[in-house]
C-alpha cells in the first residue's frame, strides 16, 4: 500500500532476513523521480516499530531527498518470528544487514550509495553490521549497546549482582520451557509512570511516557521481552569491532543530557576516524525520538552526514556537502545548542 505523508510517499513492503519476512516502510520524496538517490535503512529503538521514531526519522530523511526504510525487526512488530519478544543481538545485526539487500534491489535506489541509522539499541547494532561494506556511512541517535545497558544499567552503575540474577532467571525459563511450559517472558515497564520514576529516575520515566502513553505508544511495540534474551545479550558487544567502520564515516548524535550518553562516548573512543561526536544540548535520551526541537537538528545534521558521505564518486577521507559546500571534519566532537520549546 502507498499512502503520501507530507511531502514523502509511504510504500509498505516485506523482505525476508534469515528466512523470516520482516515489516517495513519505505519512504520517497513525493512527486520527485529524478534517478537512483541516495537511501538510508533505519533500525528502530528497542521494543519500538516502525511506527514510532525509525519511522520519524526515515520520513524527515525522504524529506531530503532520501530513500528511507524503516522495518520492524524479527520476532517484533509485524515482522515473522516466534517466540514473540524475542530480543536476538546476531538476528537484529542480520536485519539490517537484510535490509540493505532488500533496497539494492529497488529501482529508486542508488545500490553504490547506502548509508544506515540506528537509534537507541539499533544504534548499537548498525556498528557490527557496518562489516557489510555495501553500507557507506554509519550514524546513531541516541545510541545505546543493549547488552552494556542490561550488564551494567542505563547509566553504568548498576549493582553486577543485578544482571548475575537475571541470568539465574533466564536459565530457569531455558529449563521450564524445555519441560512443556509457556515461553516465559518479563515485562518492559511498570504500572504507572510514578513506579517508573521510581525504579529508574528521569529515564524510566520518559521511557514509560514514550511507549505507554498517548505521546507516542503503538499496540505493537513490545511490552515484554522473553527470558532467553538475557544469555543472547550477555555475550554481545557492539562496540568491539567499531574500528572496522573506518575508513567510511561514522557519526554519533547523543543528548546533552541523555544518561545514556556514555555508550556513544565509549563507541566513539573505540571507532577510528573519519568521525564525529555531535551533542544536543538539553536533550535526553529519549527526547531524541520525537520532540520537534531536538529532532530538527538531529536531523539536519543527519543530512549534512548522509549528502556528502553517500555522494557518487567521493572518496572515504574527502567528503564534501553538496548542499552546503563545507567540507565533513574527522574525528571531531561537536555541540549543538538547542531552545526548549
Amino acid at each position: 500500500m502507498r499512502t503520501t505523508e507530507n511531502t514523502t510517499v509511504k510504500t509498505d513492503v516485506t523482505f525476508l532476513s534469515a528466512g523470516l519476512k520482516l515489516a517495513g516502510h519505505v519512504y520517497t520524496p513525493d512527486g520527485e523521480d529524478a534517478g537512483p538517490r541516495p537511501a538510508v535503512v533505519v533500525g528502530h529503538p528497542g521494543s519500538g516499530v516502525k511506527e514510532q521514531a525509525a519511522g520519524l526519522y526515515a520520513r524527515r530523511l525522504a524529506e531530503q531527498g532520501f530513500v528511507a526504510l524503516a522495518f520492524d525487526s524479527a520476532f517484533q512488530g509485524e515482522s515473522e518470528g516466534t517466540p514473540r519478544g524475542l530480543e536476538d543481538p546476531a538476528h537484529r545485526v542480520e536485519d539490517i544487514k537484510a535490509a540493505v539487500s532488500f533496497l539494492t534491489t529497488r529501482d529508486e535506489v542508488d545500490a553504490d550509495r547506502i548509508g544506515a541509522l540506528g537509534i537507541c539499541a539499533s544504534g548499537g547494532y548498525v556498528l557490527p553490521a557496518a562489516t557489510d561494506h555495501r553500507i557507506k556511512a554509519v550514524a546513531t541517535v541516541s545510541a545505546v549497546d543493549i547488552a552494556r545497558q542490561f550488564r551494567l544499567g542505563a547509566d553504568g552503575a548498576q549493582d553486577p549482582s543485578v544482571f548475575q540474577g537475571m541470568l539465574d532467571a533466564a536459565a530457569a525459563a531455558r529449563t521450564a520451557e524445555a519441560r512443556g511450559e509457556d515461553v516465559q517472558s518479563f515485562q518492559l515497564f511498570p504500572d504507572t509512570a510514578e513506579q517508573a520514576r521510581a525504579l529508574a529516575g528521569r529515564h524510566g520515566f520518559e521511557g514509560f511516557e514514550y511507549y505507554r502513553t498517548d505521546r507516542a505508544q503503538h499496540p505493537r511495540s513490545a511490552k515484554f521481552l522473553t527470558w532467553s534474551s538475557i544469555d543472547r545479550m550477555a555475550f554481545f558487544d557492539a562496540f568491539r569491532f567499531v574500528d572496522l567502520i573506518a575508513p567510511r564515516p561514522l557519526l554519533m548524535i547523543v543528548g546533552g543530557e541523555a544518561v545514556t550518553s556514555w555508550m556513544s562516548v565509549e563507541a566513539f573512543q573505540r571507532a577510528r576516524g573519519p568521525k564525529e561526536l555531535h551533542w544536543i544540548d538539553g536533550a535526553s535520551h529519549v527526547d531524541l525520538y520525537d520532540k520537534e526541537q531536538y529532532v530538527g537538528p538531529a536531523v539536519a545534521k543527519l543530512t549534512d552526514f548522509f549528502v556528502p558521505a553517500l555522494s557518487p564518486g567521493v572518496s572515504s577521507e574527502t567528503r564534501v556537502c553538496q548542499r552546503c559546500g563545507c567540507a565533513w571534519r574527522p574525528s571531531t566532537s561537536t555541540r549543538a545548542t538547542t531552545q526548549e520549546q
